[in-house]
């Protein structure tokens, strides 16, 4: 079996809440490498980039039609989502650390993860 038809089962299988999980601690986990490494503006583009498509798609999925999100909860998903759009553009400038950025990812996590586990998150 080839890992791209596990990777299909395994997205078959999941529930949105536990990929969306998944999801967000795996570009945490790329916020923190990054931040690790010492790495400065331009540099950490490609942990930032990713950030940015995955709160831009949240997003996009809480303002379409249909979703059956409460609104308040859809509203907060979209505004966080502006403000992380933003606030990337201060880091990439130097005039910000990434640190706000892991700190609302690790927020999101710990609020997707089941009531009695832990976030997956190498800090």
């Amino acid at each position: 079996m080839s890992v791209n038809a596990y990777r299909q089962a395994k997205s078959m299988t999941e529930r949105p809440r536990a990929m969306e999980q998944r999801l967000m601690t795996e570009v945490t986990n790329e916020l923190i490498i990054a931040r690790k490494s010492s790495l400065l503006g331009s540099k950490l583009m490609p942990a930032l980039h990713r950030n940015r498509e995955v709160w831009s798609t949240l997003s996009a999925v809480c303002g379409a039609p249909g979703n059956q999100l409460p609104p308040a909860l859809r509203a907060s998903v979209i505004s966080l989502s502006l403000w992380v759009d933003r606030f990337t553009s201060e880091i990439v400038a130097g005039r910000e650390s990434i640190d706000p950025l892991i700190d609302v990812n690790i927020a999101i996590i710990e609020g997707l993860a089941p009531a009695a586990s832990a976030s997956a998150v190498s800090e």
